[in-house]
């Protein structure tokens, strides 16, 4: 089976609003989170949806779907963790203990706050993660990117057809990210935040699935502006 993760547990400081986390924000005519959760509603590969969510908006989360779908069981609401992999992994629990182990299934984890995923990036993450266990979303960095070991003078300057802008989904074999995961140390648990990170570090490939320029992380005030270009965009 596939199962797509929407990872919506945090509280969106950078955001700068206090009110309400920001993939709860509306834009357009509904929130952030719900033109995700549309987004793999709409593709006919994923058979169950599931959402981290921080504790305390696990009950608005509930509502807004009943609101925006008719009912809740369009996804499984899952509590999320401390940081990103605690959400992720509280989720595999959760598909584990619905589904059982499987060499077969396939999770796909994505950001509540990139509304504007494709369902060519959502094929090709499924198609990617199949064939090689693991992969990740990604497009060649149209600047050029410098290193500085201080952050006021320029350490070096990779070669820009090196540097990549990391998306989500990042998909993997559900067994392979759990056996990756648990073969960390406590230390590195608390440090390698990015479930593709812990994929590098324990030397397993992780393919690259071309991004897309549109497939934004709405995380800052001006992220936010952006977003609603692009939304009104389709509306055309």
């Amino acid at each position: 089976m596939v199962f797509a993760v929407i990872v919506a547990g945090g509280i969106g400081s950078r955001m700068k609003s206090a009110d309400i986390p920001k993939q709860f924000m509306e834009l357009g005519d509904k929130p952030i989170i719900i033109h995700t959760v549309e987004r793999f509603i709409h593709s006919e590969r994923i058979d169950r949806i599931y959402i981290g969510v921080h504790p305390e908006w696990i009950d608005y989360m509930e509502e807004l779907l009943v609101k925006h779908f008719g009912n809740s069981d369009v996804a499984v609401i899952v509590p999320g963790g401390k940081d990103r992999n605690g959400t992720v992994f509280n989720v595999i629990d959760r598909i584990e203990a619905d589904y059982g182990l499987s060499d077969e299934h396939i999770v796909l984890t994505h950001d509540a706050v990139r509304p504007f995923i494709t369902q060519k990036i959502i094929n090709e993450n499924i198609d990617a993660a199949v064939k090689y266990g693991a992969a990740g979303t990604a497009y060649n960095s149209i600047d050029t990117i410098v290193m500085s070991g201080d952050g006021e003078f320029i350490t070096s300057v990779p070669e820009r057809r090196m540097m990549y802008n990391v998306q989500t989904p990042q998909s993997f074999k559900i067994n392979l990210l759990r056996q990756l995961f648990d073969s960390l140390s406590q230390e590195e648990k608390n440090t390698l935040t990015d479930a593709c990170r812990i994929c590098t570090v324990r030397n397993q490939p992780v393919y690259i699935v071309e991004g897309d320029i549109s497939n934004i992380k709405i995380t800052t005030p001006t992220d936010f502006k952006f977003a609603q270009v692009i939304a009104d965009s389709f509306k055309e």
